[in-house]
């Protein structure tokens, strides 16, 4: 038997189920997912085993970075409902139990949000300085140039000319997306009003913070140095990322989420440092409960540019080293971690960690990620589909059906800078189909019908993957082998030893071997060995000798039967043992 659990903040032994509206569940047939969707949905929600729901932007929005580019914080985007579907659904998901977090996204605004209306109307309108405005430089010639050479998140520059008012404006994102001042007061404090009590009065239960440490910037604006002599436009998050004010600014906005009870999770890139991170996340700080660290869904990525590299382009010792990184924050200090390997910003996990080569492998690599996951301390986070093995698009669609304009702008991008050169561009592609964030918004497959039940409408906002008619919840709902079966099996055993696999000391136990990972987690008299084959082929084993521990038992696998010795194809195990 487990012990009784310690007593813990609810979000800590919290697992939570993360949506992306557009591509959820459409309950109207306009080939859009919504809020009554998500409502239709929650029994299942329920039954998976998790106990909170993090609901991507819902906010209205011209989505021009789908929903990331809010141009009311007090108003839902009309496809996807109104205020009152969000009540319901909070009250709809308060009565099962489960608690409801949204997206919080205060970097910026839409241009087309009413602030910025006013801010670009003219230089002295009061609102003027709730973004961030600078005069043109010119260069020798008299030519007219931006303050900077940052590099936009999107690519090109981060400057925008705004012809009415003669000055540039800032965006770290889109041209759509200004950053809002946060050095101004009164931007923080209709920021805290707006897009946070608004819906803390009607009864959420916390936020996930988008880019949360990007608020405050080099007071400078100094250029960045040059990386890629290439293009005009260099790398700079480390000039707008965890700037000097950006403790401050998350002191002042934990004191509102405090008169709530809100929880937080921050997402923090950029930041590698674990003495900063605890900065952002120890609990004498009162500033985030937990952040999203990216040390692994980065595996793989660019060194300057995200897509500017090749499939499976990462190392089994380069995750354990990420995943040491994540696990050490909690070792001996107050802080809190995260468990995470998808999201909206990531392709699935499957087709970049384990193997959709064949149905087999599918299954057996997604059993191995959600041992990995599942058996980690911190607060785990899944994502939608990611519990039915959900995977990347095929590789046989073309360019037209990615619409993320992350991906787009930098697949345009490369075939302008190449001319066009096949090769170049084929190569960006390809980057595209392993890490685009495009796989991670394909519709929901919920069963094996025309559009995989998503939506009765013969035009869904995004094509549906070929693959529903077997990955789908309906069919893996009467397999108890399933992907779907396995992850409730995990979540529960996570819920029946809190103290180990939650809260409990990790361990790499194999650091060097590059196809295997083990892992042991600790918690009073309890030990916990984790061994994951990160391959297709069998790979030796043997238990390692854990000083005064009594025989392991196998607490879970992903195969029916142990062969001594050895471990198949994308095998994981999870031995259990106490402490004499």
């Amino acid at each position: 038997m487990a012990p009784v659990a310690l007593e813990h903040p609810w979000w800590k032994n919290a697992t939570v189920y993360q949506i992306y509206p557009a591509s959820f569940k459409d309950s109207n047939g306009d080939g859009v997912g919504d809020i009554p969707g998500i409502i239709s949905q929650l029994d299942y929600i329920h039954s998976l085993g998790v106990d909170v729901i993090w609901i991507c932007p819902m906010y209205n929005s011209p989505q021009v970075d789908m929903g990331y580019d809010i141009s009311d914080y007090e108003s839902v985007y009309p496809p996807y409902g109104t205020v009152a579907d969000m009540e319901q659904l909070i009250t709809e998901c308060h009565s099962r139990g489960l608690r409801v977090i949204l997206d919080l996204v205060v970097n910026h605004t839409s241009n087309l949000h009413s602030w910025f209306q006013e801010s670009r109307s003219s230089k002295d309108n009061p609102k003027r300085d709730w973004y961030i405005w600078r005069p043109a430089k010119y260069d020798s010639a008299g030519n007219r140039k931006p303050p900077n050479n940052w590099r936009s998140n999107f690519g090109g520059s981060v400057w925008t000319w705004d012809d009415h008012t003669q000055e540039y404006y800032l965006h770290l994102f889109c041209p759509e997306q200004p950053d809002l001042n946060w050095e101004n007061p009164s931007t923080r404090s209709a920021i805290f009003s707006s897009a946070m009590e608004f819906w803390l009065r009607k009864g959420v239960d916390g936020f996930r913070v988008d880019t949360v440490n990007m608020y405050s910037k080099d007071p400078e604006y100094q250029d960045a140095p040059i990386i890629d002599a290439g293009t005009e436009w260099q790398f700079a998050a480390h000039l707008y990322s965890n700037g000097p004010r950006m403790h401050e600014y998350l002191s002042e906005m934990n004191v509102v989420l405090e008169k709530y009870d809100a929880m937080t999770v921050g997402e923090l890139p950029h930041t590698h440092d674990v003495a900063h991170v605890l900065r952002y996340t120890s609990a004498r700080e009162k500033q985030l409960n937990m952040v999203f660290q990216f040390d692994v869904v980065d595996l793989g990525f660019g060194p300057d540019e995200k897509y500017d590299t090749t499939p499976r382009n990462w190392k089994l010792g380069g995750m354990k080293d990420a995943i040491g990184r994540t696990q050490k924050l909690i070792d001996g200090t107050d802080a809190w971690t995260t468990v995470f390997i998808e999201n909206h910003d990531q392709a699935r996990s499957i087709s970049r960690f384990g193997s959709d080569k064949t149905p087999e492998l599918r299954e057996k690599s997604g059993k191995m990620l959600a041992i990995l996951l599942a058996t980690l301390s911190g607060t785990l986070f899944i994502y939608q589909g990611q519990e039915i093995g959900m995977v990347n698009a095929p590789e046989s669609w073309p360019m037209e059906e990615y619409k993320d304009v992350e991906g787009n702008n930098y697949y345009n991008f490369i075939r302008e800078r190449s001319n066009g050169d096949p090769a170049a561009v084929a190569r960006a592609r390809r980057a595209l189909q392993h890490l685009a964030r495009d796989h991670a918004r394909l519709p929901m497959q919920w069963d094996g019908t025309p559009y995989a039940g998503f939506t009765t409408s013969e035009k869904p906002w995004m094509r549906v993957n070929d693959n529903y008619g077997d990955i789908n919840v309906k069919k893996q709902a009467l397999d108890e082998k399933s992907i779907l079966s396995f992850w409730k099996q995990m979540l529960k055993l996570r819920k029946e030893y809190p103290n180990l696999l939650v809260h409990g000391g990790f361990k790499v136990l194999d650091k060097d071997n590059e196809n295997v990972f083990m892992f042991e987690k600790t918690a009073m008299s309890q030990t916990l060995v984790v061994v994951l084959n990160f391959t297709e082929e069998n790979q030796p084993f043997e238990l390692p000798t854990i000083a005064g521990s009594k025989s392991f038992k196998c607490l879970i696998s992903n195969y029916d039967d142990e062969v001594t010795g050895v471990l198949r194809s994308f095998e994981g195990r999870a031995y259990f043992a106490s402490l004499a």
